[in-house]
């Protein structure tokens, strides 16, 4: 504790330099999940500090789905979005990202929220369950084109022993019409952050809203939640749905919303955005539930996708950006150039299209990285 007070406070004497010259483009677009959801919150927040503290206006396109949102980017009409864990399916070229118009996307993360939610199956309180094994026979929501929203479902199931065909999926078109069949009594269970709009509007509602835990005693569950989602880590949840300080709930967590742009996005424009929500942190930790978990001392700089250059020079002025942090970035591009060669390779093949596509690519991912030492994870 005495080492992280240490370094806080050396963080905090460093910024008032940092902070000089912070330079924004006159507009900036940014995606983020449907409105009311936290990740556009936070967003907003974020753009409501850039305008006051920067001059500049960011323009929040909420979008229902992870094709959604990246679309923009992949088109150069947004510079950054604010995504879930359907970021790490873009890189991986897995689930919608395994077709010929996606394949492995060059992504880069900027700052991501750590905060004290965490992001896991909620449930109607009138369904009758206590515990995730409990969902068995029940309706669960997923989102079509959402692999992030629905991957994540699916390992929160795995940790009750639960495979998708032991429950009744209920396909909805977002994220956002997910939760109203969840006011509507068309569905039992959607995943979402705990500090979520839709989730406090279902708690409110006549049905209730809770989340099960998931102890992290249970290390069979955990298992078998890991193995689904790699990405998820055991959290004390603290705030959001049901949940308190004084009352602490063990539940999975990744970061989220998590800043992210395409390695093609000039490093300065990058560089001016990390840079500004470093220094504008004051101005925005409590405009929205969840944007606490921005601050700079919660990064995780060893996470499962790398950084972008422009956010590592924000970094590195910050006095934040170490040598084990730089060994492990260059151990995630060389991943992302795994991924890409052996894309190039496979449609050199001049694969069919349809699922025979997505198999065939799924089976050259898995060799391409096995004989690069590495683990191919969705196989």
């Amino acid at each position: 504790m005495k080492r992280t007070l240490l370094g806080a406070a050396v963080l905090a004497a460093a910024l008032p330099l940092f902070a000089q010259d912070v330079k924004l483009p006159a507009t900036l677009t940014m995606t983020a999940y449907d409105t009311g959801s936290s990740g556009f919150n936070i967003t907003v927040a974020v753009g409501k500090a850039f305008k006051d503290k920067h001059n500049t206006d960011l323009r929040v396109l909420p979008a229902g789905n992870d094709v959604a949102r990246l679309a923009p980017l992949k088109g150069g009409r947004a510079q950054a979005s604010a995504m879930g864990i359907g970021v790490y399916f873009a890189q991986e070229a897995v689930f919608e990202f395994a077709v010929k118009d996606w394949g492995p996307q060059a992504l880069r993360l900027m700052l991501a929220s750590s905060d004290c939610n965490a992001i896991s199956l909620g449930v109607a309180k009138d369904a009758g369950v206590r515990e995730i094994k409990d969902l068995r026979g029940k309706r669960v929501g997923i989102v079509v084109g959402s692999p992030a929203l629905n991957q994540n479902a699916f390992a929160i199931l795995a940790f009750g022993g639960l495979a998708r065909n032991d429950v009744k999926l209920v396909e909805f078109s977002s994220f956002g019409a997910m939760f109203k069949g969840i006011l509507n009594n068309e569905v039992d269970a959607a995943i979402a952050s705990t500090i979520t709009g839709q989730a406090k509007e279902a708690e409110s509602s006549p049905r209730g809203f809770f989340y099960p835990p998931t102890p992290v005693s249970d290390r069979q569950g955990w298992a078998r939640l890991s193995k689904i989602g790699p990405y998820f880590a055991p959290h004390k949840a603290t705030c959001g749905v049901g949940v308190s300080a004084q009352n602490p709930v063990e539940l999975p967590n990744y970061p989220y919303p998590i800043f992210t742009a395409y390695a093609s996005q000039p490093a300065d424009i990058v560089y001016g955005i990390t840079k500004a929500m470093i220094v504008s942190y004051g101005a925005y930790r409590d405009g929205a539930p969840g944007a606490a978990g921005l601050d700079l001392a919660r990064q995780n700089f060893t996470w499962v996708l790398p950084y972008h250059d422009g956010a590592i020079r924000a970094f590195k002025e910050a006095g934040v950006w170490k040598a084990e942090h730089e060994t492990h970035n260059q151990a995630a591009l060389k991943r992302q150039q795994v991924l890409a060669g052996a894309w190039d390779a496979y449609l050199k093949t001049n694969p069919a299209e349809g699922d025979s596509f997505r198999k065939g690519w799924m089976a050259a991912r898995a060799d391409a990285l096995k004989k690069a030492g590495l683990d191919a994870i969705f196989e």
